[in-house]
């Protein structure tokens, strides 16, 4: 690969998790750090203020399993994609941003973040904390109804009934996995386990 070093000889590598795909640092890297990362599948840095390579890990134990790395458009910046062992930042958090290293998964995560917040602080008000206070029985069987619901639909043509229907199973379902205490997350490690 054809690394466009800066001046100095360096250039920057994005650390990023390859599987949460979060950002979790920004170092340097010379051409032996890259080498040494290559051979030894730990990314290892080119410290500007020690002027020496650095393993990340080497005195923590956290070290950055490389995944792989890729180039961008004008080859003098790297994006490395890691398996993170332990927190990343100097100061003990996940990220040198102080964030949580925690899968996102976008409009979901917001959504099952709002039906937690019905589950502790109910409102009157809310379709959800009623389900909640409803118990388990009553969201298994919304549950089992919008399943049947949506394979209705799945054999009729209008698109939108079914979409709608897909709706409403995908939300009951994300209020049944808080009611057992579990997230979207619980069962995404379940489907990767099965699919190795």
């Amino acid at each position: 690969m054809k690394i466009n070093y800066d001046k100095n000889g360096l250039v920057p590598a994005i650390i990023q998790d390859a599987e949460t795909k979060n950002v979790l640092m920004l170092g340097y890297m010379n051409q032996q750090a890259y080498e040494k990362t290559l051979e030894t599948g730990l990314v290892t840095f080119y410290s500007r203020s020690r002027q020496e390579l650095w393993t990340k890990g080497e005195t923590s134990g956290n070290y950055l399993h490389l995944v792989s790395i890729e180039n961008d458009c004008d080859s003098d910046a790297l994006l490395v994609k890691v398996k993170p062992q332990g927190p990343v930042c100097h100061l003990g958090t996940d990220t040198c941003w102080g964030n949580e290293n925690r899968q996102d998964y976008g409009f979901l995560s917001r959504l099952e973040q709002v039906i937690a917040q019905r589950k502790q602080n109910p409102d009157q008000k809310s379709y959800t904390a009623s389900l909640f206070h409803k118990g388990i029985n009553k969201i298994a069987q919304k549950v089992g109804e919008e399943a049947v619901e949506l394979v209705i639909e799945a054999k009729d043509d209008n698109d939108e009934l079914f979409l709608n229907e897909a709706a409403d199973l995908l939300f009951h379902y994300l209020v049944l996995l808080q009611a057992k205490n579990y997230q979207l997350d619980d069962v995404v490690k379940v489907l990767q386990g099965r699919h190795r």
